[in-house]
């Protein structure tokens, strides 16, 4: 069967953004499919729209669905997988710069209306990453440890990365992000 991978961007991103293409080109040259959709309302967004947006994308998940998110596309992910029904399964899961909370950030707020049951998300899916990077100043490096702690991700932490993102004003340019495929291939083997 066909190895299935989900590329989710962030708040007021998109998959022509960042690491994402690169990733993308690569994934394929793996024999994968590769879905990396434009979210609805990127800078609005509303948890109900992108995890409604990634069940139509997904289709019947299964063991050869993987995903990797970057920023809000992660707890978009982990919020998809905590929506699926009890005998649904994934892959594995890559968190590139993921949070457990919503930051004090309102237009966060919407995904963390309710507490996160990370139970239920280790039901569905046994393999996690964790991708953070030791100055980045959106995201605290202790969101890692919750990652580690809640769901056994193995964790790296890169040195001077910042939010992983390529933008013109950020340094430096992020435009390769070669452990999150490292991650995906193990997570299939």
């Amino acid at each position: 069967m066909t190895k299935r991978a989900f590329l989710i961007h962030g708040v007021s991103g998109s998959p022509k953004k960042h690491w994402l293409p690169w990733l993308k080109g690569e994934l394929e040259k793996k024999g994968f499919a590769v879905f990396a959709p434009q979210m609805p309302n990127a800078k609005n967004p509303k948890m109900d729209e992108w995890v409604n947006c990634l069940s139509k994308i997904v289709g019947k998940s299964d063991e050869n669905c993987y995903f990797v998110g970057h920023s809000l596309g992660c707890i978009a992910i982990l919020r998809y997988i905590e929506a699926l029904k009890e005998k649904n399964r994934v892959g594995g899961a890559v968190l590139v710069a993921g949070f457990s909370d919503d930051l004090g950030r309102k237009e966060l707020h919407d995904f963390y209306t309710k507490p996160i049951d990370w139970e239920k998300i280790k039901s569905h899916c046994k393999k996690f990453a964790a991708i953070h990077s030791d100055n980045d100043k959106t995201v605290p490096l202790k969101h890692a440890g919750i990652f580690n702690e809640k769901l056994n991700a193995n964790i790296i932490i890169k040195h001077g990365m910042g939010h992983f993102t390529s933008e013109p004003q950020t340094s430096p340019k992020v435009s390769e992000l070669p452990e999150a495929l490292e991650f995906v291939l193990k997570m299939v083997e």
